[in-house]
């Protein structure tokens, strides 16, 4: 195991500092009231809405402080970073309000908006790596070679303190908040929102609670606090690559290991659900990373008690994966429910199925009807009916329904690859 140095804890001073530096690029975005949150909860929810922060993340508070605290000399030199989107578009904006060139390292397969946003905000994109890690390495291997400042995502006290500038907002905006949750993937969020807030509610005399959630694909913290060190896991493709992170950053682990309550993990299914609600109930476009505290809401993971707020920390999500996640989530609530028959080759069968489906008032979507298949007999063929349904009752009906037509049904449940 590696030997640090030991980690400094910010001060408030600290974080008030960095949050005046903050202010000269980003906003200070609202927080909404939830009522069906709320509802489902038992307790008063809110959201920060980071989501609508300038490039659509709350990545830009931590890329400015720490560029805005370079030297002229290493100004000159440039910067570079690693970001599979969010931490790039933070890192290109600020590096161009201050006039510094920034070369961003993405992964080949980085989400095409983020990568024309990054480019948008003038710095130079290299696409290379099949992921996050490969990406880090050939920007810390261009660091060496080049010069340029490196930039981390999570692993620096400046770029933390950057990030919690948004616990001192929350504090102000709903000052008798007792739980803010987070997401962690690296941990310079959830670190800087856990140190910023506990301080200042000590200062008010007072408590307050900081829970952190992660995908269960790309859980590096629960491992790492259960050994006292940072834990590098192999993670497993997830919705929320924001922060899919494999291990957790030092710095950002042992203020989280300090400061923070809990630490749990949500599915691919909680976290499609928690887009549909944020999509439906509250009108807001969520990128997978920034709706996981949501999710660990719905899912009651975190059953909080006293007012709460969930901070989405960004709203940058690729327009074809939203409406694979829109599909699932629907069909996740039973909402949208894919059915397979067999059927045998001759007329009316489909027209059959058609009217078992209307007759409890399932609205078919599409239809795919195929003689084709490895398990299929010459005389059979094979029907699969996407419907519109109401929820689980609605669902019973409809199977109940083609059973008693003298059918034989089989959902299909979708999955998030």
């Amino acid at each position: 195991m590696t030997s640090h140095a030991p980690v400094v804890v910010p001060t408030l001073r600290d974080f008030e500092d960095a949050r005046k530096i903050v202010s000269e690029i980003a906003t200070e975005t609202p927080v909404l009231h939830s009522a069906y949150l709320s509802g489902e909860c038992g307790a008063e929810v809110y959201l920060k809405a980071e989501n609508l922060q300038r490039t659509g993340a709350y990545k830009l508070r931590g890329a400015y402080n720490r560029i805005s605290k370079l030297s002229p000399a290493e100004r000159e030199r440039g910067v570079v970073a690693a970001s599979a989107g969010n931490h790039a578009q933070g890192v290109a904006l600020a590096s161009s309000r201050l006039g510094i060139k920034a070369t961003i390292f993405m992964p080949v397969g980085a989400s095409l908006p983020k990568v024309q946003a990054t480019r948008g905000y003038g710095a130079e994109v290299v696409l290379t790596g099949a992921n996050f890690a490969e990406a880090l390495k050939a920007s810390q291997e261009f660091a060496r070679e080049s010069g340029a400042v490196f930039i981390p995502p999570f692993d620096n006290l400046d770029v933390i303190t950057g990030q919690g500038t948004v616990a001192l907002e929350i504090l102000e905006q709903v000052p008798d908040v007792e739980n803010i949750i987070v997401a962690i993937g690296g941990g310079g969020l959830a670190a800087g929102v856990a140190v910023a807030a506990k301080l200042e509610a000590a200062r008010q005399g007072r408590k307050i609670k900081i829970y952190g959630v992660q995908s269960e694909h790309a859980a590096a913290y629960p491992p790492s606090l259960e050994a006292g060190h940072e834990v590098e896991i192999k993670t497993t493709p997830t919705i929320a690559d924001g922060i899919a992170v494999s291990k957790p950053g030092h710095i950002p682990f042992e203020l989280i290991k300090q400061h923070i309550d809990k630490v749990v993990t949500v599915s691919e299914n909680d976290i499609a659900k928690a887009l549909l609600v944020l999509l439906e109930r509250a009108k807001q476009v969520v990128e997978p990373a920034g709706a996981v505290p949501v999710a660990a809401l719905l899912n009651h993971k975190i059953k909080p008690k006293g007012t709460t707020v969930a901070v989405l920390s960004g709203g940058n999500i690729d327009p074809l994966l939203m409406q694979k996640v829109i599909q699932h989530g629907l069909a996740a609530t039973e909402r949208y429910t894919n059915i397979s028959i067999m059927l045998p080759d001759r007329p009316g069968q489909l027209v059959r199925t058609a009217e078992a489906i209307a007759s409890v008032g399932g609205n078919v979507v599409e239809v795919l009807h195929t003689r084709h298949g490895n398990a299929l007999q010459i005389s059979a063929v094979e029907l699969n009916v996407s419907v519109e349904t109401g929820g689980h009752e609605h669902r019973l009906q409809v199977m109940k329904a083609l059973k008693e037509a003298g059918l034989n049904p089989r959902l299909n449940e979708p999955r998030l690859e």
